[in-house]
């Protein structure tokens, strides 16, 4: 039932503690190395489908904040805004690549 109800407020059916793991757990030649630990907290919480202003509360940091770690993650993760294209679906797909 608590997956349940994580999903029916708003968050996701993956256990909070599984995710973290995967954000601790690094490997050699990680493509997402050039991440802080706080900018891949974020990403993880973009995967897991959190809003920044979701992402703010399970953070407990300002909107502004997170976004200011979506702006470094896309830069970092080389990024670039074109119309073809959803950088932040984009930085989620390399973050799930990576693991």
């Amino acid at each position: 039932m608590g997956a349940v109800n994580r999903v029916v407020r708003g968050g996701s059916a993956i256990d909070p503690a599984i995710v973290q793991e995967l954000v601790a757990a690094r490997r050699p030649n990680d493509p997402l190395g050039i991440l802080t630990d706080r900018e891949r907290e974020v990403l993880a919480l973009m995967a897991e489908g959190r809003s920044n202003s979701g992402i703010a509360k399970q953070l407990w940091v300002a909107e502004g904040t997170v976004e200011k770690h979506v702006r470094s993650i896309l830069s970092k993760l080389d990024l670039s805004e074109t119309p073809e294209d959803h950088r932040r679906v984009l930085a989620v797909v390399k973050y799930l690549d990576a693991r």
